[in-house]
């Protein structure tokens, strides 16, 4: 029960410090097994993926978003 311990401390006291070391771990892991190119794409594609469950998880829908970031004049055009 000692890592439980210290993975809570360390995830409580230090929880950016720790989120960057593990995403760095994973980069590097990546990039030694799969290449600079490849682990750099997976990692943009797994970015994107958590990016985009982010509205999932406040419930907002991702077409919500798009339509605030589109600007009005596109929105609002006549055709």
């Amino acid at each position: 029960m000692a890592i439980k311990e210290i993975v809570v401390s360390c995830f409580t006291t230090h929880r950016g410090k720790t989120i960057g070391f593990l995403g760095g771990l994973v980069f590097g892991i990546l990039i030694l097994t799969l290449g600079f190119w490849r682990g750099l794409f997976l990692s943009l594609a797994i970015g994107i993926g958590c990016w985009i469950g982010s509205f999932y998880d406040r419930e907002e829908s991702f077409l919500t978003f798009l339509s605030k970031m589109i600007a009005d004049g596109i929105r609002n055009r006549k055709q």
